[in-house]
């Protein structure tokens, strides 16, 4: 596909996908969410770590309201479940990691797009704004799974009803975000995020994102088996014995994703 909204960079195993609208602060239209769709799944198969993040001031400010096929009349519902829903699920099964760099404003479905990702980087100028009750609707794209689960269920009200901003500072304590950094040095932290995971066990990584999203639907028991299970393929992995190996040597491993 060429993407038309979205810029897609895949180096040195990286794949940095970049929302491209920014004169209209990398708002979601419906292209934009089928390119998404579609440049998580090259990401997933041509890369070891995926990067979403936005150019120019924002990282996405939610829905285009000034896309008139999806605010004249609108099927609301069918939307969500042909647009978003696949978008949604691209990002959070990406077997994969995937980072959020969120360099601005984060604002309704964006700022939930941003917490679809395995982690959260955010700009220390950066904020996010479940904006959805200033006009009449409910959080979508997945805040109201994501909010509670992140930063509890008294935070998440709040930020649903009042509609207020979120600093990034504010994310970061809360434990909505993974971290939050200065400005300057925003761009350098995320790549060298990237480049860690980039070189890290794949396998590890996809088997411990699997149990991690898995727990909420488990219990202890079901738990314990599926950390069991999972271990038992790490186990024989060929990262696990170069990983032991290294430790042993005392150097870095040389994780080959397998």
């Amino acid at each position: 596909m060429t993407y038309q909204t979205l810029t897609l960079d895949i180096a040195e195993d990286i794949a940095v996908l970049r929302l491209n609208r920014p004169d209209q602060m990398n708002a979601l239209n419906g292209q934009m969410r089928a390119e998404i769709t579609d440049a998580v799944q090259v990401a997933e198969r041509e890369a070891r770590v995926l990067v979403l993040t936005g150019t120019g001031r924002a990282f996405c400010s939610g829905q285009d309201l000034s896309d008139r096929s999806s605010v004249a009349n609108p099927d609301l519902e069918r939307t969500l479940r042909d647009e978003y829903l696949p978008m949604v699920r691209a990002i959070v099964n990406c077997a994969i990691p995937t980072i959020s760099a969120v360099n601005g404003a984060a604002a309704g479905a964006g700022a939930n797009l941003a917490l679809c990702a395995d982690v959260v980087i955010a700009a220390e100028s950066a904020y996010f704004l479940q904006a959805f009750a200033r006009i009449g609707l409910i959080p979508d794209a997945g805040g109201t799974y994501t909010l509670p689960r992140s930063m509890g269920t008294a935070k998440a009200m709040g930020a649903a009803l009042f509609a207020e901003k979120i600093t990034a500072k504010q994310a970061d304590d809360w434990g909505m975000i993974w971290e939050h950094v200065s400005d300057d040095h925003f761009e350098a932290t995320w790549k060298a995020r990237a480049a860690h995971l980039a070189q890290g066990p794949s396998l590890a990584y996809r088997m411990a994102k699997q149990a991690i999203r898995g727990t909420w639907d488990n219990s202890l028991e079901d738990q314990l088996a599926l950390e069991g299970r999972s271990q038992g393929s790490c186990g024989g992995s060929r990262d696990f014995q170069e990983g032991v190996v290294a430790f042993l040597e005392k150097r870095p491993a040389k994780f080959e994703g397998r």
